[in-house]
């Protein structure tokens, strides 16, 4: 049930936090709309020490309520406080005086009716701190105290011991004793690898009877029990912070800076800040929907609120910078088309450049305008793709499997290419009612599965679901230990044959009809006049066990040099390189070669092209939209109390790959969407643009023409 819902059937919202693991916090008030539900749009000021006295805090209130904020992010105290702090230790701003200028912030932002959320940050301390309490502080391997990497005059803390659960505690507590913020958000919180100070050696020591690893090498089986022991340890500091602060003020919580698990994520949060700020090397925009997606999956509709640099994030972290504007909006369009609530973030209160400002404040004036349309009930997506922690931490080691992440990476890439609205689906959450709303789930190489996620796997075909695999999709169990056949091998139709072959060099897929019916199955659209197209670089040796169809064969390797020797040494072979099935009322296809990674590292188009109608013929039933425009538009469909939107965002660019975008180009779409049983639509509006817009009602299927999409177009079907 959706939280506003159960506000209106009950009178009240479950915080959802058990303390302790057993007793549920005290919760709302009948009535009262929480604070994480009700602010739409965050701003984040991130002091640096010698802001107070330097800075115009009146500055930063006019902005603020120019883009009408309803929540902001306010640096408080931990390496630094910003206010009158008399906790022993607790370092104040050189340059506050006598004055309180967090305080000043909070009574002005709070006659804005803004939700108010305080940062900490514990990751660093100073001389007297280290000199007082040396247990406090992170060690190496080597034995050495840890200094800052970044500034050698601070010592970075031990996450897991005695400076977070007793000196930060106490700075949280004196934090909402004055200010009595509605959360506090903490940054850099959860530590920096190993700890190997005698308070960590003594705790793991004590838990698994093992010494600390001697390195974080992903796989090493010490390393695995090391990362459960800190998720369990990170998981006691949340939730002693959180029952501290509510101690205080019931309806606070604690909002911590990420969490190593985002199922566990999803159990402890009622709100969370995805902290994905900007691009950092080679990766698309749709990057930020890829995060929001994956923390969906673990939260549910739970309020998740995207935090947006308005500098450059690579490397070498120019805090002072600023993005270009186009690549500022792509960024943001991106997060708000899928489901975050945008934030921006500025480091310092001093401004030098204000280039990103008008862009930041257009864009938010957009979505207070348009607030109804934004506040989601549900997301409308009938395709899921799984993605597995499990997998991520406990498969991997050989050749075949390095860059893993990568198949999933290009499955995405495939699906945003195809202009398919989609979700991420946690493979935690395999039950029949977290896969209710999908018809296709696509698990790319997703190789670590337990009997019982198989088992549910198993059910959700049965009840008439579909599934696309590729690789060794289900050849480990949960704990990443190798299986002798493929959990799933009855769904495939196939066997694991003991072997995986690659790379392979100058090997292709032969795209033939059916030799019967001389007609091209429906996975090779598009492709009918390609004889044959870049294979996989890697693929699993299978054995069929039942009869299928033969649109995409193997072509053997054979030499690429010298050029006189580069011809095929074989005819045709019967080797299936796609395996296709209907299984009861669902379809299921199995691709035993790593095409989903392949495609993401050479992007070729045909593999695009193969996934993309793989996809579609799995789905079996009409895309819940239908969006024609050229190139790349990432669409995203949601439904709120009495409308729907499709978001569509243009990230046709030559710097989709590679930031900073530019400038934006333009591009025009047309939509169509089935109205919904038992709904009329009384109107449609291109939200961004500001326009109504002309539609044409063709056999209960609503035909919309979106000119211009330079960045993101929301286009709102109204109902009555």
């Amino acid at each position: 049930m959706h939280r506003r819902n159960f506000i209106k059937n009950t009178g009240l919202v479950s915080s959802g936090l058990a303390i302790g693991g057993s007793a549920i916090a005290k919760d709302f008030p009948v009535g009262e709309e929480p604070w994480f539900d009700k602010a739409m749009r965050w701003g984040q000021l991130a002091f640096v020490e010698n802001d107070p006295g330097n800075y115009d805090p009146d500055f930063w209130l006019d902005y603020f309520k120019r883009t009408h904020l309803d929540g902001v992010l306010l640096s408080a105290g931990g390496i630094v406080a910003f206010y009158p702090t008399k906790i022993p230790l607790h370092h104040k701003s050189t340059w506050m005086g006598n004055t309180d200028p967090l305080g000043y912030l909070v009574k002005e932002c709070r006659k804005m009716k803004m939700s108010v959320v305080l940062r900490t940050d514990p990751h660093a301390t100073r001389q007297d701190m280290y000199d007082a309490h040396p247990g406090y502080i992170s060690v190496t391997a080597d034995g050495a105290k840890r200094r800052h990497w970044a500034n050698p005059e601070l010592w970075v803390t031990c996450a897991y011991g005695g400076y977070n659960l007793d000196f930060m505690n106490q700075v949280n507590k004196e934090i909402m004793e004055l200010y009595k913020p509605d959360g506090i958000f903490s940054n850099r919180w959860s530590g920096h690898g190993v700890c190997y100070c005698e308070h960590c050696k003594t705790s793991f020591k004590n838990a698994y009877n093992l010494d600390l690893p001697g390195n974080a090498e992903r796989l090493n089986p010490t390393y695995i029990k090391w990362s459960e022991w800190r998720t369990t340890r990170l998981r006691d500091v949340w939730l002693l912070w959180d029952k501290e602060i509510r101690k205080i003020k019931p309806t606070a919580r604690f909002i911590p800076n990420g969490f190593p698990d985002k199922l566990e994520t999803g159990k402890y949060a009622d709100f969370f800040f995805a902290d994905q700020q900007a691009r950092r090397g080679v990766i698309p925009p749709w990057s930020n929907a890829m995060g929001a997606k994956e923390l969906r999956a673990g939260m549910g509709m739970k309020p998740l609120v995207g935090i947006f640099s308005v500098g450059i994030e690579e490397e070498y972290r120019w805090k002072d910078s600023v993005q270009n504007d186009a690549e500022i909006r792509i960024w943001v369009a991106e997060g708000v088309a899928n489901g975050l609530k945008p934030c921006f973030v500025k480091f310092g209160g001093v401004i030098n450049d204000k280039r990103w400002m008008d862009a930041v404040e257009k864009m938010y004036r957009s979505y207070y305008k348009n607030e109804r349309y934004l506040r989601n009930t549900a997301p409308l997506a009938r395709v899921g793709l799984v993605y597995s922690e499990q997998t991520d931490t406990k498969y991997g080691g050989k050749p075949w499997q390095a860059a893993s992440r990568e198949h999933a990476l290009g499955m995405y890439h495939a699906l945003v290419e195809d202009h398919m609205p989609f979700e991420m689906v946690n493979d935690k959450r395999l039950d029949a009612e977290h896969l209710k709303p999908f018809k296709l789930l696509v698990l790319p190489n997703v190789a670590a599965l337990s009997d019982q996620q198989c088992e549910q796997l198993r059910k959700f075909v049965e009840s008439g679901g579909s599934l696309v695999a590729t690789f060794e999709t289900s050849l480990y169990d949960e704990e990443g230990k190798p299986r002798a056949n493929f959990g799933l091998t009855d769904l495939f139709g196939v066997s694991f044959d003991n072997a995986v072959e690659g790379p392979m060099r100058n090997s292709y897929l032969r795209l033939k009809p059916d030799s019967v019916s001389k007609q091209f199955h429906p996975v090779t659209k598009g492709l009918e006049e390609s004889f044959k197209i870049v294979n996989a670089i890697h693929r699993v040796k299978v054995t069929p066990k039942t009869t299928f169809p033969s649109p995409v064969t193997l072509v053997p390797t054979y030499p690429d040099l010298p050029m006189e020797d580069v011809y095929r040494r074989t005819g045709d072979t019967d080797t299936r390189e796609l395996y296709l099935r209907e299984v009861g009322k669902g379809r299921v296809a199995y691709f035993p070669g790593d095409l989903d990674r392949s495609f993401w590292q050479i992007l070729s188009s045909d593999h695009s092209r193969l996934l993309r109608n793989t996809i579609r013929w799995a789905l079996n039933e009409e895309p819940i939209v239908d969006v024609k425009a050229p190139g790349v538009v990432d669409v995203a469909v949601w439904q709120q109390k009495n409308s729907m939107t499709v978001h569509l965002v243009n990230l046709n660019n030559p710097m989709m790959m590679k930031g900073p975008i530019r400038e934006l180009f333009p591009v025009d779409a047309k939509v169509s969407k089935q109205i919904p049983a038992g709904k009329k639509v009384t109107g449609v509006r291109l939200l961004m643009s500001g326009v109504t817009s002309t539609f044409e009602n063709k056999n209960g299927k609503i035909m919309i023409a979106v000119p211009g999409i330079s960045d993101h177009e929301i286009v709102a079907l109204n109902f009555a």
